[in-house]
């Protein structure tokens, strides 16, 4: 998946909001920034891999905020499930 599909779907921001999403199965996949504070992102990492949802990375995290469509970085996002109607 690529950062354009951040664009369009549903989604949360934020290493907090991220967690809590994958926690609650709502993840369907998470992006993180490479040139975030490893210290961060490593307990994501392993909450992702423990619930199965995959982890795609983005160079910055400038390009993940832009991605996002906010004018400030962001070290994690993840695209939602889409609610069944």
């Amino acid at each position: 998946m690529t950062l354009d599909a951040l664009k369009s779907a549903s989604r949360v921001m934020g290493i907090k909001q991220v967690s809590k999403a994958v926690k609650r199965g709502d993840a369907t996949c998470v992006f993180l920034a490479d040139d975030a504070d490893a210290r961060v992102i490593e307990p994501l990492i392993v909450l992702c891999q423990g619930q199965g949802v995959p982890v795609e990375h983005a160079a910055t995290m400038a390009d993940l905020g832009n991605a996002c469509g906010i004018e400030v970085g962001a070290a994690a996002a993840a695209i939602l499930r889409q609610p069944i109607c």
